[in-house]
């Protein structure tokens, strides 16, 4: 579990953290969901350790990330698995060598065990024929697969992803949400999404987290959204909803 207690985040004179306190359980997808300059991406990179935040505690099964020294978090971050917006695969390698690639930085691993880790981890993302094809000879939501394998090759604890669903099309972002939740069930991770997708809201939100304006708005679960009184978030959603709706009806047409 990743528990935040009081988190504040400011730059210069800006807060853009207003106190956050959240809990984000094992085996479950927990989203953060919010506007464009609500502070969710703020958030995201506090939780990982890209930034610091100016007040609180970021506990990861009890370790404050906060007080941790330069090699306990290099230690922490081993158990950390992250899927970017962008996929961020190498185009100069080939898929399977992208899987490995955190295995060859921090896995005591032989060449072999490496490779068949690898392997394992493109199988479960049903990619293992293309192994050998390099990012730009796949489409999209493979290359979002590939990454998933390659946040998976460590077999971590904690798995982030930004917005993975970013520039595919529905159906490839539900085959992406899906492989998301099982494995995250699977392996039993606490997974945090970053995400504006509504069919991952309404689809895999196990927990969801709302900010505005830099403060927890509301939090609950997918089945909660549909029967919130929250005027904010109802319209963040169905709003965001409405205009997923007609952009697929003109791209149909």
């Amino acid at each position: 579990m990743i528990e935040l207690i009081d988190i504040h985040k400011s730059f210069e004179d800006k807060e853009v953290l207003k106190g956050i306190s959240a809990q984000f359980e094992h085996g479950k997808t927990n989203l953060i969901i919010g506007q464009s300059g609500s502070g969710k991406t703020v958030l995201m990179r506090n939780i990982v350790g890209l930034t610091d935040p100016t007040q609180g505690k970021i506990l990861y099964d009890g370790r404050d990330f906060t007080q941790l020294g330069k090699s306990e978090k290099m230690n922490l971050r081993k158990e950390m698995g992250m899927i970017f917006q962008s996929a961020a695969l190498f185009d100069s390698i080939n898929v399977l060598e992208n899987v490995m690639f955190p295995l060859d930085m921090f896995s005591s691993m032989t060449y072999r065990e490496r490779k068949r880790r690898a392997e394992f981890c493109l199988d479960r993302v049903n990619l293992l024929e293309a192994e050998e094809k390099f990012p730009g000879e796949i489409s999209g939501g493979m290359q979002k697969r590939v990454a998933i394998a390659r946040a998976i090759s460590m077999n971590p604890k904690y798995l982030f992803c930004d917005e993975p669903n970013s520039g595919l099309d529905p159906k490839t972002s539900l085959v992406i949400d899906a492989l998301i939740h099982d494995i995250t069930t699977e392996y039993n991770m606490t997974t945090i999404i970053n995400t504006h997708d509504m069919n991952s809201v309404l689809g895999i939100g196990d927990s969801i987290l709302f900010i505005r304006e830099g403060l927890k708005e509301w939090e609950g679960t997918k089945f909660d959204v549909v029967k919130s009184q929250n005027e904010y978030l109802n319209h963040f959603v169905f709003a965001s909803e409405m205009l997923r709706q007609v952009k697929d009806h003109i791209q149909v047409k």
